[in-house]
């Protein structure tokens, strides 16, 4: 993510027009639009929704400003925010980010991978909960969880049932030391590592989390 970010009030008409998009209020952390807003400022969610907390709550009086500027005239707002999208270098180092050093961290997270765009890491993440509830003889196709997995995540239930294969080869419990050239082992491993010291009831309440990205 960037290095020393300077929040700049213009910011403020882009997650506004998310909180006032139905049911208004505060979205939930990894909501898609509050996602992509994270991506397109390189500031990650839970910054974004700490501030758009501070907007129900109206803690400054450019807050309220705002609020009774736009809150009412949601045509008012889109105006604004396209003008500020249109703006020369916005989402760039140049305007925005002028001395700022980006470098991406949970950006990555919600990026097709390198080695198979089919999967994005949080992808990975939810099949790794699910790798936690199910046995090595269930982690089939025709498996209830398997199929309701791959639906949210929009894939086959071979794609899901391909990583939780990948993800065995991870698991040291299994002692599965076969050579594989799937190109999801690096990522799965990368993942396997980053969840380790998790406690599974962690990475199911992160999972539980992460659905609303897919859900909305």
């Amino acid at each position: 993510m960037a290095k020393n970010l300077v929040w700049h009030d213009d910011y403020w008409l882009l997650l506004l027009q998310i909180y006032l998009r139905k049911p208004v209020g505060v979205k939930p952390l990894y909501n898609r639009a509050m996602v992509d807003l994270s991506l397109e400022l390189h500031i990650p969610p839970e910054s974004l929704q700490r501030r758009m907390e501070m907007i129900t709550r109206m803690d400054t009086p450019r807050l309220e400003r705002f609020w009774n500027t736009y809150s009412k005239s949601p045509k008012r707002l889109e105006r604004a925010v396209h003008l500020l999208r249109e703006m020369k270098g916005f989402g760039a180092a140049e305007e925005f980010y002028q001395g700022v050093e980006v470098q991406e961290t949970f950006e990555r997270d919600f990026r097709p991978l390198a080695e198979d765009a089919r999967f994005m890491p949080v992808m990975l993440i939810m099949i790794l909960d699910l790798y936690y509830q199910l046995t090595p003889s269930t982690m089939v196709a025709a498996t209830p969880e398997v199929v309701e997995t791959a639906k949210l995540l929009r894939l086959k239930a071979s794609d899901v049932v391909e990583v939780l294969d990948v993800f065995q080869i991870c698991d040291p419990y299994l002692e599965r030391n076969e050579v594989t050239l799937s190109p999801l082992l690096a990522p799965c491993q990368q993942v396997w590592q980053r969840m380790i010291d998790k406690e599974p009831q962690d990475v199911h309440a992160l999972t539980e989390k992460l659905k609303e990205f897919f859900q909305s």
